[in-house]
């Protein structure tokens, strides 16, 4: 499906008189004053084609939002997770690195919500790329709030900031005010869009709000996530498509949640009078040992024949245990998680059969 060029003939539906073609794009047109409707909210949602960014646009599909992308050009298609949305959303390119093309978006587009979720999200390739990891995930923010402040002053905005944040932790479980200590160039990152977005709330009167969101996974997970890892190949061992997986630490403990529940705490963050910063989280803790044995052992195998573990997996600086504490958004956002952990395994792994299983139909294999 082509996000630029001619509009899609599968997005011109006529659904209602609100829908209008245009070149490059197919756009829910807002009800005309005195129609007798509300009017239309508009999201704007950088990171679209992530798993968060995702389950987002369904969310706000269904609570009748004309939802708006933005993504990076490339020659490769990363629209997999929203391809089952492209008739009803808007994709527009743009780049966190570029001030003016946020700019552009902002003045086209005219959002009355901002969700922040671009980001360079894997800390372990952070590593790898800290100076990339930096001006995505920290200076972008500033570069997205910049534009916000020049064009959309009025927007109310969100930013995915993380749990990787307290890394070295100093007090559990954390909470909003639990000081940080990042052990990630990640996390130092994540650090950094989190007190600018704080900076340009108290300085500019701006509406944003802060999700300290902690591990939150699902199918759309990628695979190179541990939980993701972990449940494809419990899926293909199964399958008898592979017979082993090689894991990093497994005594590493996480606080771990279905990533549909947690985009839910994200728009009623704008929803408030008031913007602030809240922590999403479970409340629970469990290893990734904990996370293979309900893996395996939902197709019926045990972990530890299956399971290597690979010293070069394991982190420069580790971060041993997060667990959030999640009773401000609970207070004041009347938001609680729904997806166990047990069920956010199986669930996980009956998806990957299910992939691994159309995957051998075609002929392929992942």
């Amino acid at each position: 499906m082509r996000i630029k060029g001619e509009c899609s003939r599968s997005g011109l539906r006529a659904r209602s008189a609100n829908i209008t073609a245009c070149k490059g794009f197919t756009t829910l047109a807002a009800p005309r004053a005195g129609s007798g409707h509300p009017r239309m909210k508009t999201a704007l949602i950088t990171g679209i084609t992530g798993q968060d960014g995702s389950h987002l646009a369904e969310f706000l599909l269904e609570k009748g939002y004309r939802v708006v992308g933005m993504a990076r050009r490339a020659s490769v298609d990363h629209n997999e997770r929203i391809a089952h949305l492209l008739d009803r959303i808007e994709v527009r390119q743009g780049d966190l690195l570029d001030q003016g093309s946020l700019v552009t978006i902002l003045e086209d587009v005219a959002p009355d919500e901002l969700y922040n979720l671009g980001a360079m999200s894997f800390v372990p390739t952070s590593w790898a790329q800290p100076v990339l990891t930096g001006e995505f995930t920290g200076i972008g923010v500033t570069r997205i709030l910049e534009a916000v402040r020049a064009v959309k002053p009025d927007v109310r905005f969100y930013q995915a900031s993380s749990s990787e944040m307290f890394g070295k932790v100093q007090e559990s479980p954390q909470s909003e005010k639990t000081p940080f200590w990042p052990r990630s160039p990640y996390g130092v990152a994540k650090v950094y869009g989190h007190w600018i977005t704080v900076n340009y709330r108290e300085s500019y009167g701006i509406h944003a709000s802060s999700g300290i969101l902690f591990n939150h996974e699902g199918p759309r997970r990628g695979l190179e996530f541990v939980t993701r890892k972990i449940s494809s190949a419990a899926a293909r061992i199964k399958l008898g498509l592979q017979e082993k997986v090689s894991l990093g630490n497994l005594d590493a403990r996480r606080d771990w949640g279905y990533a549909g529940d947690y985009v839910r705490a994200m728009w009623l963050m704008l929803q408030q009078d008031e913007p602030g910063d809240y922590v999403i989280a479970t409340g629970e803790a469990h290893t990734v040992r904990d996370f293979c044995q309900i893996a395996f052992e939902h197709v019926g195998l045990n972990f530890e024949d299956h399971v290597v573990l690979d010293p070069t997996l394991l982190r420069p600086a580790e971060v041993d245990t997060l667990l959030g504490d999640a009773t401000r958004a609970r207070n004041v956002l009347g938001w609680q998680p729904e997806v166990s952990f047990g069920d956010l395994a199986r669930l996980m792994v009956d998806a990957d059969v299910a992939l691994q299983r159309r995957l051998v139909g075609r002929g392929g294999d992942a």
